[in-house]
């Protein structure tokens, strides 16, 4: 059995579109943070190889990074509706 997310009357959309702007900033750092991690465990290549494994590396892991952020906005305003309109957890 599942339960209710927002109610059904409220058409709204639960991320804007500056949302994804400010999604940018945390997922940029995040980014730059995980190429030098990863360029610090990649084989002993030569230096310009060892950037671009570091960097290719890091691309998915802030994909998953992005996509966490973005569920976890939805979730939270999604819980903020359902208080606001009265619904039980």
């Amino acid at each position: 059995m599942s339960k209710a997310s927002a109610p059904a009357t409220d058409q709204r959309k639960l991320i804007h579109p500056i949302w994804h702007v400010a999604c940018l900033i945390p997922t940029a750092i995040f980014f730059i943070y995980m190429s030098g991690v990863c360029y610090n465990h990649t084989p002993d290549w030569s230096e310009r190889y060892k950037r671009l494994a570091g960097a290719y590396t890091a691309l998915c892991l802030t994909g998953v990074f992005w996509m966490c952020l973005q569920g976890f906005y939805v979730t939270v305003v999604d819980q903020m509706r359902r208080k606001k309109a009265g619904i039980p957890s």
